[in-house]
């Protein structure tokens, strides 16, 4: 199983393709985009389109996993992020690949164990489930894999589930047993 996982933004967006091999997780890309106040909008929401769409037909993931718009203090960049989300959303849309949001606090949640985790043991944790020997270049990257991970993890480790269905309390549980044993550091390298 295949998944994609996008941290979007219209200043920045990262996107995350990890794979389920032999019952762990492995990072098959990391990138992101980055586009300027200077660019024209539309040109800047093409380039966010094009980066989803060349991982979609590079990777062919199953699902992708994107976060969902938090309250934003600031409703124009609530706004300017829609737009780049909604391009990104559309890309998998066109490729009939379902899609599940998860807010920031469950995607922390499913990889820290705490929905206000800080990004630096957000980027430790990833950097620990997939085995990684260096940290991702940047928070969008981190937050995309993170995204991707939280889907693998509240689907029963890799088990599909259908677009808006809910995580079940065991589906939480594999979850937080598989967060155990990498602090105790018992997971297999």
């Amino acid at each position: 199983m295949r998944i994609l996982g996008i941290d979007p933004g219209l200043a920045s967006t990262g996107v995350g393709v990890i794979e389920r091999r032999d019952e762990t997780w492995h990072l098959l890309a990391v990138r992101d985009v980055r586009t300027a106040p200077r660019e024209p909008f539309p040109r800047r929401l093409q380039r966010i389109h094009d980066l989803v769409a060349d991982c979609i037909g590079e990777f062919a993931p199953d699902a992708v996993a994107i976060e969902s718009i938090f309250t934003a203090k600031n409703v124009r960049s609530a706004i300017l992020m829609a737009h780049g989300r909604g391009v990104a959303v559309l890309a998998a849309s066109s490729a009939n690949i379902p899609v599940f949001e998860y807010t920031p606090a469950e995607i922390k949640s499913a990889i820290v164990g705490k929905g206000r985790a800080s990004k630096s043991q957000v980027m430790h944790m990833i950097r620990v489930l997939l085995s990684l020997r260096a940290p991702v270049a940047n928070d969008h990257q981190a937050d995309a894999l993170a995204c991707a991970l939280a889907h693998a993890f509240r689907t029963r480790l890799g088990e599909q589930l259908n677009p808006g269905d809910a995580a079940t309390s065991e589906t939480l549980s594999e979850a937080k047993l598989l967060l155990a044993q990498v602090r105790r550091g018992r997971r297999r390298r």
